[in-house]
């Protein structure tokens, strides 16, 4: 698929679809182009699978589409970049999975630390990651993304031995170099943590002052990205 062809870019909607080859729409997504977006038969969009696979089509009647030309294939970003994260209460991790996914992260960890508030049995944590998923769809589809980041359950220790660096006061500046950050949870890193990070992949400062959890990860995916460019 050459430069200029980015449907995905100029299409009037985005839509994810598990197959590119259906001219029908999910009910939820034809609502949603019709009286949220309030497009019209003769739109255009693009569909997608999330893997990179696109193809454009045509708003056509209530829950059809018309499909239009071949499927392309747009390559993965290059560097993958990664955001661990031990996840704060409530809504708050809603928000910050929304923007490290439109920050383009393409792995979102989320992980217990030892002095996390949420901790997540099987059963929370299926339910929180099918709620997630929701999310990550909405987000790409709004910032036009062809690959959907990965969304897993991580274990700090593992990341940390893996030689992962974490978001901390006392760090270094992001290096160009980096590719992922771990952020803590409101209680902070503890000793041992911090010793754990110091022997692998160190630390890294964000700001100057103390983040909540979702803006040090939304800080952690804008250093990423810029230091992917650099």
């Amino acid at each position: 698929m050459s430069a200029d062809d980015r449907p995905w870019r100029t299409a009037a909607a985005l839509v994810y679809v598990d197959d590119l080859h259906a001219d029908e729409l999910a009910r939820e997504d034809d609502h949603h182009l019709r009286r949220v977006l309030r497009l019209r038969p003769g739109d255009e969009l693009c569909l997608c699978d999330g893997s990179g696979s696109v193809r454009s089509a045509v708003l056509a009647d209530p829950g059809r589409l018309e499909l239009v030309g071949e499927v392309g294939r747009v390559g993965p970003p290059p560097s993958p970049i990664t955001v661990g994260v031990a996840p704060p209460k409530g809504d708050r991790l809603d928000l910050l999975v929304a923007k490290v996914c439109e920050l383009g992260v393409d792995r979102i960890v989320l992980f217990a630390a030892e002095r996390s508030v949420v901790r997540w049995d099987a059963g929370r944590a299926e339910r929180a990651l099918e709620r997630l998923g929701r999310v990550v769809r909405a987000a790409g589809a709004q910032s036009r993304r062809t690959h959907l980041p990965e969304l897993v359950l991580g274990d700090l220790g593992a990341l940390l031995a893996a030689g992962a660096p974490v978001a901390d006061l006392d760090g270094r500046p992001p290096a160009p170099g980096d590719r992922t950050l771990l952020v803590g949870p409101e209680g902070g890193w503890s000793d041992e943590e911090r010793a754990a990070a110091d022997a692998g992949g160190g630390r890294v400062r964000l700001a100057a002052d103390v983040l909540r959890v979702e803006t040090a990860a939304i800080a952690a995916a804008v250093a990423l990205g810029l230091a992917r460019q650099a």
